[in-house]
């Protein structure tokens, strides 16, 4: 996949622990990916608008020494947390107190976990119809349900971006499958037909997602396996 300013770089989005990170140009928007914890291997995503510099980071999962070296000087407009599971927020704090001008965003049913966890208040509280700008791009939310109760999907649906979306997608979907819903039979049914409604009911299949763990996907590479997903229910 070479990158979209037409440069040679090759993106792969595949990265690892103590790796480097791996950076695409999509128009306007700067999309750098870094894998954190040896153990979880949490992605991390910094969102860059070219227009502005303003920057976005979504999951704060761990290692901030190495976020805020990513980060640099800012400006951190804010800082998402996809969901409110542990692994995704262990460096919210320390890049909040670095950046104390960032906006901290979470989707509204997970977000007094999040504030108790991390000890940080989320500022706003988002769901379905909410945008967090990156400088003069925007970033749709799609609350997804059932991994957690407030997990979210943000969704780059711009042409001056790509001339397809693209997705972060946290742990509700991944390739081979949506995320864990540890056994309980009503929160699958909840996430496995939000991402088929909300997730692959509205997008096109050239859409790429990019999940909260491991390689990135495209949704029509997916999209033949939803029967089988509901079926096997994982």
């Amino acid at each position: 996949m070479v990158n979209h300013d037409g440069g040679t770089h090759a993106y792969t989005g595949r990265v690892s622990p103590g790796g480097e990170p791996d950076t695409q140009t999509l128009g306007c928007l700067t999309v750098t990916k870094v894998a954190v914890d040896e153990k979880m291997s949490n992605n991390c995503y910094l969102l860059r608008c070219a227009e502005t510099g303003d920057l976005v980071l979504i999951d704060a999962a761990a290692e901030p020494s190495r976020l805020l070296e990513l980060i640099g000087e800012g400006p951190l407009a804010a800082v998402v947390t996809t969901h409110q599971h542990w692994d995704h927020h262990r460096a919210l704090a320390a890049v909040k107190a670095a950046h104390p001008d960032a906006v901290v965003v979470a989707g509204a049913p997970d977000a007094d976990a999040i504030e108790e966890q991390t000890g940080v208040g989320v500022d706003r509280r988002v769901g379905e119809g909410d945008t967090v700008a990156v400088g003069a791009c925007d970033l749709q939310v799609i609350p997804i349900a059932g991994h957690t109760p407030g997990s979210i999907a943000l969704l780059v649906d711009d042409d001056k971006v790509s001339d397809h979306p693209h997705l972060f997608t946290g742990d509700s979907l991944f390739p081979g499958g949506v995320g864990g819903t540890f056994g309980d039979d009503d929160a699958f049914a909840q996430l496995i037909g939000d991402v088929e409604t909300k997730l692959f009911g509205r997008l096109p299949d050239e859409t790429r997602f990019y999940p909260g763990h491991g390689d990135d996907g495209v949704l029509g590479d997916e999209r033949p396996h939803l029967a089988e997903w509901r079926e096997r229910g994982w």
